[in-house]
């Protein structure tokens, strides 16, 4: 069974804040950014090596044997601070549900500096420049640091798309065409509606006419 890859739930937030309120304790900001770190590279060693996916995950795997392979793998390599919180977990059988707890301490620590991560979508590639203007923008309106990170989608077909926590701001062509094909078709509808109410009371008046 291999990680879960899950949103944040509320056992995520609960191990991600106990391990943020040690990092703000025992060294502040430098702490915080020290251990994001260095838990967002474990999750990509995990990514890139299915064998040691399987051996965070892992439920048959004993929890003192696996104790023993984290001291073996990290001490020396990582903060006493992560080997510990990656200890707790282990022994409390949470491993498996690291991403999601590394994903909310990621948002705390972003919200602690003051940072908003954007997801910006485009069609095609887009310089650097155009991107930085983007960022600058967005820093203005949010009033918060932006850090940017671009994805191309050809099937947009133009515009773009912006994604930072749970919102997503859909400024793309194909978007924009859909929402005024559909506003065409309610536009249409009611005209339609309205011309078959006018024959329908021309009828009547006909009717009452010839009676």
């Amino acid at each position: 069974m291999p990680l879960l890859e899950t949103p944040p739930d509320a056992l995520s937030d609960i191990y991600a804040t106990s391990l943020f309120d040690v990092c703000q304790k025992s060294g502040g900001q430098k702490a915080i950014q020290e251990t994001l770190d260095e838990l967002e590279a474990i999750l990509d060693m995990a990514h890139k090596d299915g064998a040691f996916n399987e051996f965070l995950a892992s439920r048959v795997l004993p929890a003192k044997s696996r104790a023993r392979s984290l001291r073996s793998i990290f001490e020396g390599k990582i903060s006493n601070r992560t080997l510990t919180f990656l200890l707790v977990l282990n022994e409390k059988d949470r491993l498996g549900h690291l991403p999601g707890m590394v994903r909310a301490f990621h948002d705390k620590a972003q919200e602690a500096f003051g940072r908003i991560e954007v997801e910006v979508r485009t069609a095609g590639p887009i310089s650097s420049a155009d991107l930085g203007a983007i960022r600058d923008r967005l820093a203005s309106t949010l009033g918060k640091d932006v850090v940017a990170h671009h994805r191309s989608e050809p099937a947009m077909i133009g515009g773009l798309k912006l994604r930072f926590g749970d919102r997503l701001v859909d400024g793309s062509i194909a978007t924009r065409l859909r929402r005024l094909r559909d506003q065409l078709g309610q536009d249409g509808a009611a005209r339609i509606r309205a011309r078959m109410g006018e024959i329908i009371d021309a009828r009547a008046d006909n009717g009452h006419s010839g009676g």
